[in-house]
């Protein structure tokens, strides 16, 4: 069996119609029995692109004693126009994370999936160190182990001070080799005491995007800095919905 970080990440397929449009990366993670899938918003409408799917393909490892199958399962982005993904806004801006519900019932019963639970995510942000290694396992341009279907990880560490926003945005800034495709990537450090299955890796952020500066391109290298936007809003994201006393739900479900 891989490893468990390995198989709480999966591979997006954003979709329109029957053109694929991008691929991606995205995360399980679960509260209060109902499992989402965590990536950046811009995977699923980006509007300075003009970026519009209809629907994700996430692949799923249907048979845990056999990774090298490999099935598809679809996850709609709308039902009767209304998007159904959640999202949240910080004191400073909107955030480039949404939360996904997933019906995992549907999933085949020998699917091998793992995922992040609350007690991955921490709302103490002193605790990491400006150095503190980090792990962002996604698909860089698209390349995965194709025969086991599992994400490759790309080491990095914190580069700014992890309690301060940096430019007083919702993320702090990570340096490692990052490419298209990883967007929606988990970026984690190790949890030392856990055992293998347990995913002994704490959630600190979702890989959003690169930066750069305005450079000359033939004398400096590119920055090689990347924005990862702070877990702890996933659980703002996730918390149940508040009904009212008609049952229905009394909010949008956007954020």
């Amino acid at each position: 069996m891989a490893e468990s970080l390995l198989l709480a990440v999966t591979r997006i397929t954003t979709m329109k119609g029957d053109k694929v449009l991008s691929e991606a990366t995205g995360f399980y993670f679960t509260r209060d029995g109902i499992v989402f899938l965590i990536t950046n918003k811009h995977v699923v409408r980006d509007e300075p692109t003009s970026h519009h799917p209809d629907r994700l393909l996430i692949d799923l490892h249907p048979d845990k004693d056999n990774l090298a199958k490999l099935s598809q399962f679809t996850v709609p982005l709308y039902r009767e126009g209304q998007k159904l993904w959640k999202e949240a806004a910080d004191r400073t801006s909107e955030v480039d994370i949404v939360a996904i519900q997933i019906d995992v019932s549907k999933f085949p019963e020998n699917s091998a999936y793992a995922c992040f639970e609350m007690e991955h995510i921490s709302e103490n942000l002193n605790h990491v160190e400006i150095g503190a290694s980090l792990l962002i396992p996604g698909f860089p341009l698209g390349f995965h182990d194709e025969l086991h279907h599992l994400p490759v990880a790309r080491h990095a560490i914190v580069a700014s001070s992890f309690g301060l926003r940096f430019k007083g945005m919702g993320y702090f800034l990570s340096d490692g080799r990052t490419h298209r495709g990883c967007s929606g990537a988990p970026v984690v450090t190790h949890m030392p005491g856990e055992p293998k299955h347990k995913l002994p890796w704490r959630l600190l952020g979702v890989h959003s995007s690169r930066f750069d500066v305005r450079r000359d391109i033939r004398a400096d290298e590119a920055l090689g800095l990347n924005s990862a936007w702070y877990s702890d809003i996933i659980l703002k994201m996730t918390e149940p919905d508040k009904t009212d006393s008609a049952g229905k739900n009394s909010d949008s479900g956007g954020g």
